[in-house]
């Protein structure tokens, strides 16, 4: 298994680090390990690009505070991004191009030479032009470059203490909508809230609510599949959902499936 030792090495050429903190176990690991090694000298920023759930945000918050890491916090709107708000397969692409950006401003204006984030090993099986978007712009993935895995993640992070070492996966709010439907400030808001809603019913950490043309589709993992099963709890989620703004809401019967909406449908 990949080692610490190796990560904490990867920074022995640096003098500065900027550190992109999405509130994720990858990034945080990343920026402990920076931290650790470089102290002052690493800087974690996270992007509130209005498409970021307030509990990711909030999680960035905690786990920089947790580590000891100094934490700048980037604001601006991907919805004034006509590219990205158009919602088509290379939305991810136009996201992280515009990350990329704001990340190099900060870092120029810090005189920082080194940007990095927290993809790594197993990210790259899935269509990701989000990741080759960042790579594009020069942005570094130590995670990736001495070869951790998800796993080696996760075992690592909780080795050293870091209490998100099994937070689920998350993605932006924009991935609930389908391709080729357009992404609203509207939409991401009753996605958010919808989650939260489930979350609070019935306990569990990963959710998704699909948003298919004002359909819910709510997505839990399949073991938690049941907690859905109970008559009287389905139906106040469900008109819950419908108060805050969908027309219909179903159940995925085949579970949370990362990336399941990675096809264009028709507006």
């Amino acid at each position: 298994m990949t080692s610490l030792i190796e990560l904490l090495n990867w920074f022995d050429d640096k003098d500065k680090v900027l550190v992109s903190l999405s509130g994720g176990v990858d990034s945080a690991l990343v920026a402990y390990a920076a931290n650790k090694k470089l102290g002052k000298n690493a800087i974690a920023v996270t992007a509130d690009y209005k498409t970021l759930s307030s509990e990711e945000l909030d999680s960035a918050k905690s786990v920089a505070h947790e580590i000891g890491i100094t934490h700048s916090i980037i604001e601006y709107s991907e919805l004034e991004n006509e590219n990205f708000v158009k919602n088509d397969n290379k939305r991810c692409f136009y996201c992280r191009d515009e990350l990329s950006t704001e990340l190099i401003k900060l870092s120029d204006s810090l005189k920082i030479n080194t940007i990095v984030d927290g993809t790594q090993s197993d990210d790259m099986g899935d269509y990701r032009p989000g990741i080759d978007a960042l790579h594009r712009n020069g942005i570094r993935s130590p995670l990736l470059e001495v070869k951790f895995t998800k796993e080696n993640v996760r075992k690592i992070a909780k080795n050293v203490g870091l209490s998100i070492y099994d937070k689920p996966s998350n993605s932006c709010l924009a991935s609930r909508i389908p391709w080729g439907q357009r992404v609203t400030a509207e939409k991401l808001a009753r996605i958010e809230l919808s989650e939260k809603i489930i979350k609070q019913k019935i306990g569990v950490q990963q959710v998704r609510v699909r948003d298919i043309n004002g359909l819910a589709r709510i997505e839990v993992e399949l073991d938690k599949l049941t907690l859905l099963d109970d008559v009287k709890t389905k139906n106040e989620i469900f008109s819950k959902l419908k108060m805050i703004g969908f027309s219909k809401v179903e159940i995925n019967p085949n579970g949370y499936v990362s990336g399941s909406l990675n096809v264009i449908l028709e507006n």
